[in-house]
């Protein structure tokens, strides 16, 4: 049985495998066609599992479903990991966060999370392509290139064009585009990606993607690469909104199954005026039409969901985020003092051994550290240099989870609302970050003059991850599907 990689979703491929009308090698191998079809004009990837390892993975998933075990609801099915996720050597994949400078690097033990995903019976196609180190080693690197993979690309836009800005319309998105793209192109029905500040929604809704960013600090992160544990969280990628629901309960160990799923029952949706939060120039250009189109589908949404049924209020005000302190300078130290010492100890061997060496690393072999148009490495250096006290540095960022949090809820009470919408393309998901508050996406529209999706993104209160996941589903079922790529 032969289906469409671009359109078909993880729980319907579990409903074939469970009904046996495919079998786990043979969903791998259609996924293999289409990697072999794309992947040379795309780039999703940076480390290919070995195929006759994949395929021994699967044929053992098939021997256990046969005997009628199954590990959990995504038993045999493939997904992509970003390539943050440390996997043990002997699965034939590196990990090396973007970066030349961990080539080389080995490990014994799987990252917590890779761990769960293969208990729960997935199979691990590779590793995606990233922003280096998610964007902490040049403040304008284009999103999807590193010195290891190079430049990823967006299926839908298919180039980027000229002097384009990082956020640019024909921009791929944020440092977890490799996921973004495995999953919109057709190589994977699922993919796992991190977030710092829109590293996951960014791609997602550029993508046409439902993804969910859970709540900050719910998982755990041993053996993953993550800028900061202060705004940092992985989280899911995929096609559909049940197939986020069924990996989002695997990571976090929680059944989303609420009699409710797909119901506006319980909730209530305040959207921000679009008008009032967009991208400043510098990050995105403005081309003729874009500004008019975005904002016109935009409302579109809000009025399908109220025909539908769903309780929202618009507009609803938020503050503009420069009411928050600078939020990247505790990023770099949490870089140069925890997440970086962390991510090089999980390795049993790894050629760096601190900050320091990665940017001697860089200068000394520049052609490919450091090749033309990413010629800094400004990033890394301010980490270098992020000498603060810990204790003062956790005094800010107490100060910030507060302030976030007071922000927020204040919106969520003030409204009597307890989801907030805003567009993707703009700075609407930082008040989620300060706040640690979980967020998910929802494909909005696609852009007439070249193709590129576009999107909205949610956020909720701490840990309530499951009014985010009720929201996608009703979302869905009451919305346009979402664009697929012509590939």
């Amino acid at each position: 049985m032969s289906f469409n990689v671009l359109n078909t979703n993880a729980v319907d491929l579990q409903q074939s495998l469970s009904e046996n009308k495919l079998t786990s090698v043979e969903v791998v191998q259609q996924y293999f066609a289409q990697i072999d079809r794309h992947e040379s004009e795309l780039n999703a990837f940076i480390s290919p599992a070995p195929r006759d390892k994949v395929l021994r993975v699967a044929k053992a998933l098939d021997e256990e479903r046969q005997n009628g075990q199954l590990r959990s609801a995504l038993h045999g099915i493939p997904i992509v990991l970003k390539d943050c996720f440390i996997t043990a050597s002997k699965l034939g994949m590196s990990t090396t966060a973007g970066s030349l400078a961990f080539v080389g690097s080995e490990a014994s033990k799987n990252s917590a999370i890779a761990q769960r995903l293969i208990d729960a019976g997935l199979i691990i196609l590779g590793k995606s392509n990233m922003t280096e180190f998610a964007g902490m080693k040049m403040t304008m690197m284009m999103p999807g290139w590193s010195s290891h993979g190079g430049q990823t690309l967006s299926p839908y836009v298919k180039q980027i064009e000229e002097n384009e800005t990082i956020l640019g319309h024909s921009a791929p998105g944020g440092s977890s585009t490799g996921s973004a793209v495995a999953v919109s192109a057709g190589f994977s029905p699922l993919a796992m990606g991190t977030e710092t500040i829109g590293s996951i929604i960014t791609p997602s809704s550029r993508n046409a993607l439902y993804a969910l960013k859970p709540t900050i600090g719910a998982q755990d992160v041993s053996g993953v690469y993550t800028m900061t544990d202060f705004y940092d969280s992985p989280g899911p990628m995929a096609k559909c909104a049940a197939d986020v629901r069924a990996l989002a309960s695997i990571l976090l160990g929680r059944d989303f199954n609420s009699p409710d799923m797909g119901s506006w029952k319980g909730l209530s949706v305040g959207f921000v005026d679009h008008k009032l939060w967009d991208l400043p120039d510098e990050l995105c250009r403005p081309h003729e039409g874009t500004v008019e189109q975005t904002g016109e589908d935009y409302i579109d949404v809000i009025r399908t969901l109220e025909k539908n049924g769903c309780p929202l209020k618009y507009p609803v005000e938020v503050p503009d985020t420069s009411v928050l302190p600078n939020v990247i300078s505790l990023a770099h130290w949490d870089f140069k003092h925890i997440t970086m010492p962390r991510f090089i100890a999980a390795f049993d061997k790894c050629p760096m051994g601190s900050v320091e060496d990665i940017i001697k690393f860089n200068e000394t072999n520049k052609d490919r550290a450091m090749p033309a148009p990413y010629t800094e490495q400004n990033d890394l250096e301010k980490a270098m240099n992020s000498n603060q006290d810990p204790e003062d540095m956790a005094k800010i960022k107490e100060e910030l989870r507060t302030m976030g949090r007071q922000i927020l809820d204040k919106a969520f009470d003030d409204n009597g609302v307890n989801i907030l919408v805003g567009p993707v393309d703009s700075g609407f998901c930082i008040h989620a970050c300060a706040a640690g508050y979980p967020v998910a996406t929802l494909p909005v529209g696609q852009l007439r003059y070249n193709g590129r999706p576009f999107g909205a993104v949610a956020i909720a209160k701490g840990d309530d991850e499951e009014s985010l996941l009720r929201l996608q589903a009703a979302y869905e079922a009451a919305c346009k599907p979402r664009p697929l790529p012509d590939l």
